[in-house]
């Protein structure tokens, strides 16, 4: 499956659909816009403990509940709720406490198809997920309540990130990367279209740059404030699956379907380092909030890396079959993984019992 034509040339005014209508948006082109830096009163500060690198990290729960491949992994802000989305056209939200590993309920019917993506702000206030059926739902946080549709994509919609105030929702899809107001709810207009297909997103901890990974295995950088390329690179031999900023926004880390995972200079573009030891594909990359580990999953289980020097230090094997997704709470104690066994794994280290 290929795509033809390029898109994100000229940038012209937006305009914005006033009230909301069940059929494809018009095609809307981007001017850009500035994000800023989100405000310390909604920043969650982690409390770290020593042993936050995972060296000694050990199978917590189980969480058991899809149907289907367990798709996508996120945290609310306070590190206390774990949501899923899950495949196999099951099309469910399923939500959990995070601290015992108990579910909590369900969003069911949240969408028609596959969920491949879900986000929370950073202020902890709105869920949004994407899904197969070419839609983007928002959700509110506090009850769980649908909000809002963004319709607008025309073919699948694979990836979500949010910008650090909250702000914007951006989207990647096979037809390209959309930007989307969250406080008002309605669409800020398209960034690219038919680029290359777009698997994967992230937006910078400055806010300021957004990276993209395609099917080509090629990774672009943007400029938010002007909505132009900054640079390209050939990353990868083939498709890249995951992309993620560094907490101290200096380094990209890439993922892909080659069976390595690279980190990529911001400021130079130059690669770094390149991590090897998957025997098949890096379905997902997360980053302790700590900077130091880094988190890779795939057929062969979950590996955890030392950042600073890209030495492996632990290999998590619990899954029965791929592992797809993975997420490290705010707060760094604990990584959550999601597999093809429709099973969810919380990983950490078991307090100490006097």
């Amino acid at each position: 499956m290929s795509s033809e034509g390029r898109g994100g040339g000229n940038f012209l005014r937006p305009y914005f659909m006033l009230a909301f209508m069940a059929v494809a948006l018009p095609v809307i082109t981007w001017e850009g816009f500035y994000i800023h830096q989100a405000h310390a009163a909604i920043e969650v500060t982690p409390s770290f403990q020593a042993n936050s690198s995972f060296a000694n990290a050990q199978l917590l729960y189980t969480l058991r509940g899809h149907n289907g491949t367990v798709k996508s992994l996120a945290f609310s802000p306070d590190s206390r709720i774990l949501v899923s989305g899950g495949a196999e056209n099951e099309g469910i939200i399923r939500l959990w406490n995070a601290t015992n590993g108990k579910k909590l309920g369900n969003i069911n019917k949240a969408h028609k198809a596959a969920i491949e993506s879900l986000v929370i702000s950073p202020d902890g206030q709105t869920l949004a997920s994407c899904s197969d059926d070419n839609t983007i739902n928002l959700w509110s946080l506090k009850n769980f309540k649908f909000s809002r549709s963004f319709v607008g994509h025309t073919s699948n919609v694979l990836s979500l990130a949010v910008s650090p105030d909250s702000k914007v929702l951006i989207s990647g899809a096979l037809d390209g990367i959309r930007l989307w107001d969250l406080l008002q709810q309605r669409p800020l207009g398209t960034l690219v279209r038919f680029d290359n297909l777009i698997y994967t997103l992230a937006i910078s901890p400055d806010g300021q740059t957004l990276a993209s990974g395609d099917n080509k295995g090629v990774i672009k950088l943007w400029n938010l404030s002007t909505g132009k390329l900054i640079s390209e690179l050939a990353a990868h031999s083939n498709a890249v699956s995951a992309v993620i900023f560094t907490p101290d926004g200096e380094t990209l880390v890439s993922a892909s379907h080659d069976r390595t995972i690279k980190l990529w200079n911001i400021n130079t573009g130059e690669l770094v380092r390149t991590l090897t030891g998957h025997n098949n594909w890096v379905n997902a990359i997360a980053i302790n909030p700590d900077g130091q580990t880094l988190a890779s999953a795939g057929r062969d289980g979950i590996k955890l890396w030392n950042l600073t020097t890209g030495e492996l230090i632990n290999t998590l094997s619990g899954h029965k079959d791929w592992v797809s997704a993975i997420a490290f709470s705010p707060n760094g104690k604990i990584l959550a993984s999601g597999g093809f066994d429709r099973q969810i794994k919380i990983w950490g280290t078991p307090p100490k019992r006097n």
